[in-house]
């Protein structure tokens, strides 16, 4: 499993808003093109350094196909990588002020102290 690298999806979708789109849209080809094309590439570094290693865990990859917070909370994504971004996606959805936050707390009020460890 590697962390690191859902953290990075996470991350790295959520800094723009056109990616944030394509990922609500289309979540399964949003997250085939970022694992093909940007997983190895080094943050803050030129587009020519990069590895060839990289790659989501089948599990990792289906959590974030299917844009399961819940799943990728409990395989160790960071909490404030998965709010913010699934925040910006999916907010508008709901009527009530922080309707979002709500439901993300809700359907991740069964996760108990110690949280999975979140370090990468």
């Amino acid at each position: 499993m590697s962390k690191y690298l859902m953290n990075k999806f996470l991350y790295t979708i959520d800094r723009d808003p056109d990616l944030v789109e394509r990922y609500r849209e289309d979540p399964s080809g949003t997250v085939a093109w970022w694992e093909e094309t940007q997983a190895n590439r080094i943050l803050n570094c030129v587009g020519q350094e990069s590895s060839t290693w990289l790659r989501f865990e089948d599990t990792e990859r289906e959590a974030l196909r299917a844009h399961d917070y819940v799943k990728l909370f409990e395989l160790g994504a960071h909490p404030f990588l998965t709010l913010t971004l699934f925040i910006g996606m999916f907010e508008r959805d709901y009527h009530e002020p922080l309707g979002f936050q709500l439901e993300y707390a809700r359907k991740l009020s069964h996760i108990k102290l110690p949280y999975p460890d979140i370090s990468t």
